[in-house]
């Protein structure tokens, strides 16, 4: 399998960095920004009208377990399977910036911050 490089363009609008992805390190996925079919996915369809990046660009909610489109029940469902906690990824943003959390993902090889860890 590649090794995880640092993008910041692989850092997916919730959160997630799909530079660490087993989808996007088999070339089975392009990452959630170059993903024309991701039309479902509400967090990506409201950061793009809103015109922000990620999540932690958004002024409406400061807590985005708030935002029923970045809490719903897929999330919900991943974060269980994963033992992710996104949330934790977009304070990790906002703290270090975008490129900041590419980097400390990179360094973790981690798609995630899984609950109860704080990577930096």
């Amino acid at each position: 399998m590649p090794v995880v490089q640092e993008c910041s363009d692989l850092v997916a609008c919730c959160g997630l960095y799909c530079g660490a992805c087993r989808s996007y390190l088999s070339g089975k996925c392009k990452g959630c920004g170059k993903n024309a079919k991701a039309t479902w996915c509400k967090v990506r369809s409201c950061c793009s009208e809103k015109g922000t990046k990620t999540c932690a660009g958004c002024t409406e909610f400061t807590n985005p377990n708030k935002c029923r489109k970045f809490n719903n029940i897929m999330s919900k469902m991943f974060g269980l399977i994963f033992k992710s906690d996104r949330a934790a990824c977009i304070e990790q943003i906002r703290r270090l910036g975008v490129a900041g959390h590419a980097k400390a993902m990179t360094e973790a090889k981690a798609q995630t911050i899984k609950r109860g860890s704080r990577l930096l």
